[in-house]
């Protein structure tokens, strides 16, 4: 969930680094700071709030080069200037950031106290600090190395010494952390956007690696201390992908990047000679694929909203078992993995740290694990036994769009090879892929209607609840709706099927509270119109997603937002689109900050 950047070389450290905070503002955090090597000293700045606050404090006389910086999410103690990071020893000397949580850290501080160390901050990132302090005998290396094992619990740790100048260590258990490698510099940080100002050129750091960077290289070694030689990797992403281009807030500029990021995740991945999709990545042959009995979907969020419409689409076309689960819930119950299953760990950043600790649980049960990621490198693309990128290029909103609309097509091509392998005929295939390639047009299509979704959000911007309902492969899209509306704008949404408002969501209707109801042309659109209606013969005020020339909906509706007639499976694309817009509307109304809402992470790192 923080952040952490860190830098060597020949540049103005503490530049570097307020740019490289500037660029993990995403990830969501309440305060921000840096530590920069001044002389034979350190100089620390913090400050709670955002990064212009603690950029305005930063003396121009403060030229070090070398530093670290922090932007926290506050996990122990409270939002203010003291534990904010970094974090330093007594002597002030030493300084660390610290991503994830010490779950020991009680015990360490008590032992810490009992030698004579004092502390200043409710964290429990600040023993790191008094523990390396504890075994430093001249060699910030070696100390950071003897503390560790001491740690129990996620961390992702820089450190710096003020009496071994340039030279920055850094560790990682859990909380991602990479290595930008530049000519005569050298960054650390825990995303890539950090560095890709300054280099393409990254290492990815694994569990139990422990890095020393000074502005002439780097050297890895791990917890025996033998050194580990890694790929250098070459960032895929341009630093215009990661600008706003324009737009006011990057949430706007991500929902209206639609049409091409689902284009990039189905390109080049569908064979229309054979009527059939093609993911090299599964490292799966075509016996392995047949013998397929069952498929788990694990994720988190908006990316299980994703996976419970893969699981809808691999029973409905390819007629293979298929459930969706909450990672945070798979580790802790002693999940069962049946012979011939398969499991697919979906996550945005591939961080998720949620869905990295259910993948390796079901990995160490023998199971399977395919990745389904944005973040080229990321750990869960590194440590599962295959995958497939999405491509949806850098989202940095906080609250995810083109990934999910991205991650969904992923499923589709899945069931499209799966259903082709089974039962499906050829010409099916070929009108599955038929409705596939339309959807960039049709997403565009939606997108053209921006004006009157900002209208209908204007009008219901004092409504203190919603509900949002939907059936089929369409109940997903309800959650993922009310989801948006609630992370951006902090208005109570509940998402239900339609099919169960009778069973105690109708008690909530009256006229104050809108519901939002997902009415496409398919084998249910009956059955939700008649939900419709039994909404709004208690006084229920009710919005409409209806298709295009649907005159029967739009009459019984109060609002009605159209979209272009598809396939009824590709509903869930042209629909999502319209509530994450309605809920970036509401939100500007409401004057949120949208892409940085209070108290969310973009990457959640810690349990």
């Amino acid at each position: 969930m923080c952040g952490i950047v860190g830098y060597t070389g020949r540049r103005v450290s503490s530049e570097v680094l307020l740019q490289g905070l500037r660029r993990l503002e995403y990830r969501g955090y309440d305060s921000a700071g840096i530590a920069i090597g001044n002389g034979d000293s350190l100089s620390v700045v913090k400050r709670p709030g955002k990064i212009k606050d603690l950029t305005e404090a930063v003396p121009d006389t403060l030229k070090g080069h070398y530093g670290i910086g922090h932007t926290r999410w506050a996990t122990h103690g409270v939002v203010n200037e003291i534990n904010a990071h970094p974090h330093t020893d007594v002597s002030g000397k030493i300084a660390i950031c610290h991503n994830g949580i010490i779950e020991n850290y009680m015990a360490l501080k008590e032992m810490l106290i009992s030698e004579g160390y004092s502390f200043v901050s409710e964290t429990d990132s600040e023993v790191i600090a008094h523990l390396i302090a504890y075994n430093y005998q001249g060699d910030i290396a070696a100390a950071v190395q003897t503390s560790l094992p001491l740690l129990k619990g996620t961390y992702g740790i820089v450190c710096i010494h003020a009496d071994e100048p340039g030279r920055i260590i850094g560790a990682r258990n859990g909380s991602p952390l990479v290595i930008g490698v530049g000519e005569d510099e050298m960054f650390l940080a825990s995303d890539t956007t950090a560095v890709l100002a300054y280099t393409k050129q990254a290492v990815y750091l694994e569990d139990g690696e422990i890095v020393l960077i000074d502005p002439e290289g780097f050297k890895i070694v791990d917890a025996a201390n033998r050194e580990i030689q890694k790929r250098i990797d070459t960032i895929s992403w341009e630093l215009d992908q990661i600008e706003k281009d324009g737009f006011q807030y990057y949430m706007e500029k991500e929902i209206r990047e639609q049409p091409e990021s689902i284009l990039r995740a189905f390109q080049g991945r569908l064979n229309r000679d054979a009527g059939t999709a093609h993911l090299g990545g599964l490292n799966m042959g075509p016996q392995e694929l047949i013998n397929l009995e069952r498929v788990s979907i694990i994720a988190a969020g908006t990316s299980y909203y994703a996976g419970l419409v893969g699981a809808y689409l691999l029973e409905s076309v390819a007629r293979l078992p298929a459930t969706a689960d909450l990672s945070s819930e798979i580790r802790y119950r002693n999940p069962v993995v049946e012979k011939n299953s398969l499991h697919f760990a979906v996550s945005q950043s591939g961080e998720t740290i949620d869905t990295l600790f259910a993948l390796r649980e079901l990995q160490r049960k023998g199971a399977k694990v395919l990745g389904i990621c944005n973040v080229v490198g990321s750990t869960i693309a590194r440590e599962s036994d295959g995958g497939t990128y999405i491509h949806s290029g850098p989202e940095i909103a906080v609250a995810s769009t083109k990934a999910f609309t991205s991650q969904i097509t992923v499923f589709y091509l899945f069931t499209l090879l799966m259903a082709r392998m089974r039962h499906m005929s050829w010409d099916q295939g070929l009108e599955f892929i038929n409705a596939l390639e339309s959807v960039p047009d049709k997403v565009a299509k939606v997108l053209e209607g921006a004006e009157h979704i900002r209208a209908l959000a204007e009008k219901y911007s004092d409504a203190k609840n919603f509900l949002f309902l939907g059936r089929g492969i369409n109940y997903p899209v309800a959650l993922e709706g009310a989801l948006k509306l609630k992370e951006i704008s902090y208005i109570h949404a509940e998402g239900f099927s339609s099919a169960e408002i009778k069973h105690g969501p109708i008690a909530l209707i009256n006229e104050e509270t809108p519901s939002v109801f997902i009415v496409p042309d398919d084998h249910l659109r009956d059955k939700v119109v008649s939900n419709m209606k039994e909404v709004k013969a208690r006084d229920g005020k009710v919005i409409a997603l209806a298709v295009e020339g649907d005159a029967e909906v739009a009459a019984i509706a109060d609002d009605t937002i159209f979209v272009p007639k598809t396939h009824e499976l590709f509903y869930p694309y042209v629909m999502v689109v319209p509530l994450q817009m309605f809920a970036y509307y509401m939100a500007l109304k409401l004057g949120r900050d949208v892409d940085q809402p209070r108290n969310l992470a973009k990457s959640v790192t810690v349990e």
